[in-house]
């Protein structure tokens, strides 16, 4: 199986660099994983019952939350770091920032990534420079695969209309979008959600 992505022309006129370029867009069918499938699928890799799997998938939830309520980051080994992010008011003194202008709250996720060199670059000095990428490991063995069935995601806009602006990186350098993850950026203006 593969990640499945349609080709998507950028028709954001207010940014000239990228403007009439054609872009990756990941595309996804309408089924949701549950829980019931990933207990399934865990039962199959490990020697732990179905319904123990679900009662501490159950129990992460009310954990996370507990560490959230106590200003915690969490970090899940092989996953990434969990942590609250929210949107604010702003006001002119500081005094008037209290509780009450917090509008959006949010859970940020940075998935566990790891530096790999990619090759080595000599400086003027001579001094000898590593390259490298930060690899984001829950992503390191996705394939990807084009397809023409916009019938996957019948959200995405036609690849002739749409603003389709935002902030993901779409050049395949470790960052999958929504922000920067440590593995390079783009200005390209194409988002990913």
């Amino acid at each position: 199986m593969s990640q499945k992505f349609v080709k998507i022309k950028n028709n954001n006129k207010n940014n000239a660099k990228t403007y009439g370029k054609y872009y990756a867009k990941a595309v996804y069918d309408n089924h949701f994983v549950g829980t019931d499938e990933i207990a399934d699928f865990i039962q199959s890799q490990a020697s732990v019952k179905k319904s123990d799997i679900k009662a501490v998938l159950q129990e992460l939830g009310e954990a996370m939350k507990h560490f959230f309520e106590m200003g915690q980051k969490i970090k899940l080994e092989g996953i990434g770091i969990l942590k609250v992010g929210f949107s604010s008011i702003g006001v002119s003194k500081p005094e008037d920032c209290t509780v009450s202008t917090i509008t959006t709250r949010r859970v940020l996720f940075q998935p566990e990534s790891e530096r790999v060199v990619v090759g080595q670059q000599k400086t003027r000095s001579g001094a000898i420079r590593q390259k490298y990428v930060n690899a984001i490991n829950l992503l390191k063995d996705v394939a990807f695969e084009e397809t023409h069935d916009n019938a996957m995601n019948p959200s995405t806009p036609s690849s002739t209309g749409g603003n389709t602006s935002g902030s993901g990186n779409t050049s395949g350098s470790g960052n999958t979008g929504g922000g920067n993850t440590g593995g390079g950026g783009d200005d390209s203006g194409m988002d990913q959600n």
